[in-house]
């Protein structure tokens, strides 16, 4: 509820900015009222890049060395330990193989599948907005048309005004019509080509972040299937339920 609240005021805030740049700024204002909705998607294009940028940057460990420090932990029968250096790390990734470990003694389909049930839930929320970014980046050179077309409009209908008051049409009198045209869609690709550049670096950088988590995830569970491994974890556990 709180989430929802912040995101409602932030989003009136972001129109209140618009229409006051709209307002203060003379070239923007002679883009005509499209260059308030190019300029909203500019602030929400920018506000999801930095979110998903620092929500990556949380998440980003090095797998190799965590992987490497559960192993070893697990190979001295260590499972405790094992997952409270899971609980350590705040990452996709570590509550991915957490889940993984709970189901140590089961068999390789069960922990695959405890995992995969974990990474149906960690991979929407690393994909969280990607698509309203992309949204942005394809719907931002549209307004510019949009602009163009609706200056070209208002060219038209000066033209047509002085020509039934028989009063020639100068320059002057269309320079606002082309002024709107032009503005709307250089604004519109200053946006749009951006926004496609971080949209492409973002999913890029998901992409690599899930394959990540598909190869620990992988490992891990090769690790605990292995002919070595499986007789050690089912002696522990049976020796816990006899104490």
């Amino acid at each position: 509820m709180i989430n929802k609240i912040i995101t409602s005021i932030m989003v009136l805030m972001s129109i209140l900015i618009s229409y006051v740049l709209y307002r203060s700024i003379e070239i923007v204002n002679k883009g005509g009222p499209v260059m308030i909705f190019i300029i909203l998607c500019s602030i929400f294009g920018l506000a999801i890049a930095i979110e998903k940028r620092w929500q990556l940057h949380k998440a980003k460990i090095d797998t190799d060395k965590f992987l490497a420090d559960i192993l070893s932990t697990i190979r001295k029968l260590k499972i405790k330990e094992a997952l409270e250096i899971c609980d350590s790390v705040k990452s996709p990734i570590s509550r991915i193989l957490k889940a993984g470990i709970i189901k140590y003694n089961d068999s390789r389909e069960e922990i695959k599948e405890a995992m995969g049930d974990a990474a149906l839930y960690e991979i929407p929320k690393l994909e969280k907005n990607l698509t309203a970014l992309a949204t942005i980046a394809h719907i931002s050179p549209l307004l510019g048309l949009l602009g163009t077309v609706t200056g070209l409009v208002r060219c038209f209908q000066t033209i047509q005004l002085k020509a039934s008051s028989a009063v020639p049409v100068n320059p002057g009198d269309l320079a606002g019509g082309i002024w709107e045209a032009l503005i709307t869609t250089v604004a519109g690709l200053m946006v749009a080509i951006p926004m496609f550049v971080i949209y492409n670096y973002l999913v890029s950088a998901v992409n690599n972040f899930i394959l990540d988590m598909e190869r620990s995830a992988t490992e891990l569970v090769n690790f605990l299937s292995e002919g070595q491994m499986k007789p050690k974890l089912t002696e522990q556990r049976e020796r816990k339920f006899d104490s």
